[in-house]
């Protein structure tokens, strides 16, 4: 059982690897910053639901709390 469901999940990431690749996430004109590197993990994450009409996308300008002095 368990093997199966590491069969599972290694597709489930090389659908999404190459959901990214056809999304051109992989290209070397690509600038490595918060939102290219989110939206490409998300999207190999996604698997297949990116070919159901997923499209992953990563906000970096979120306010993070400080702490207080």
């Amino acid at each position: 059982m368990k093997s199966l469901i590491g069969i599972i999940v290694i597709v489930w990431l090389v659908i999404g690897a190459a959901a990214a690749w056809q999304r051109g996430y992989f290209g070397d004109d690509q600038d490595v910053n918060c939102k290219t590197a989110g939206d490409t993990s998300l999207t190999i994450v996604a698997g297949p639901l990116n070919y159901l009409g997923a499209n992953p996308k990563v906000d970096c300008n979120v306010e993070v709390p400080q702490p207080s002095e």
